[in-house]
């Protein structure tokens, strides 16, 4: 899952500064997971949007709705009227629901209330960890499903490195060596062979040195209009 936390109440008032009536859009999907832009957050920001503009002497006229998700287009087509309504629109989206909203109405100022952070999983209540750095070159068939790109912090294709002590990274005693991860993991399943296969400097063609990437299924795509 994509996962977000909101940005401070400041940096939001100060995206809105110049307007009068704004509509915060929530996503039903991800950022409800994580608490970040859910129904109940989208309607928590429009109230505190509100009481800050009448505290400033500035009243602001502020809505809220949720979509079950900002990614595609049928999910937000439906809240077109009240995104034209509004001066601006806050979107509790990941930062491709923002783009979204942005695209589909392209009159309409649409601003971020979340920074984006990592694609991860939660590992306890409250607690949210990195877990996918969408490489677009799995190697999670070599490791024993624990990401070295997405949880070593030197991204190593061979480790350990040197400055792990004790099955912890050097960064920190919060953070587990992902090559200790990878070794206890691989030896439970009698796979340690796998790590004397030294593994060729990534292709990292496939990753963010690309410009944006794109997946395209001919077989999902519909046909196009007038084409037997």
């Amino acid at each position: 899952m994509i996962v977000a936390e909101q940005k401070p109440l400041e940096e939001i008032k100060g995206l809105i500064a110049d307007a009068r009536k704004v509509l915060v859009v929530g996503c039903g999907t991800c950022v409800t997971v994580c608490f970040a832009g859910g129904e109940k957050e989208a309607g928590i920001l429009a109230a505190s949007l509100r009481m800050a503009s009448r505290i400033d002497g500035t009243p602001v006229e502020v809505s809220h709705v949720t979509v079950q998700r900002q990614c595609e287009w049928e999910y937000i087509d439906p809240v077109g009227e009240q995104a034209h309504e509004a001066d601006i629109v806050v979107s509790l989206g990941c930062g491709i629901g923002v783009q979204a909203l942005a695209e589909r109405f392209a009159d309409v100022i649409v601003v971020p209330g979340l920074n984006t952070a990592f694609l991860g999983q939660p590992t306890e209540q409250g607690v949210w960890e990195e877990r996918c750095a969408a490489c677009g070159s799995c190697l999670l068939g070599l490791t024993g499903g624990i990401c070295p790109i997405a949880r070593c912090a030197k991204q190593l294709l061979n480790g350990p490195c040197g400055g792990s002590q004790n099955g912890e990274c050097e960064i920190g005693h919060d953070t587990p060596c992902a090559w200790q991860l990878i070794y206890d993991r691989l030896a439970a399943q009698n796979r340690l062979h796998l790590l004397m296969e030294i593994q060729p400097p990534k292709d990292w063609t496939t990753s963010r040195d690309g410009g944006p990437r794109r997946i395209t299924r001919e077989d999902l795509r519909l046909a196009a209009e007038g084409s037997d």
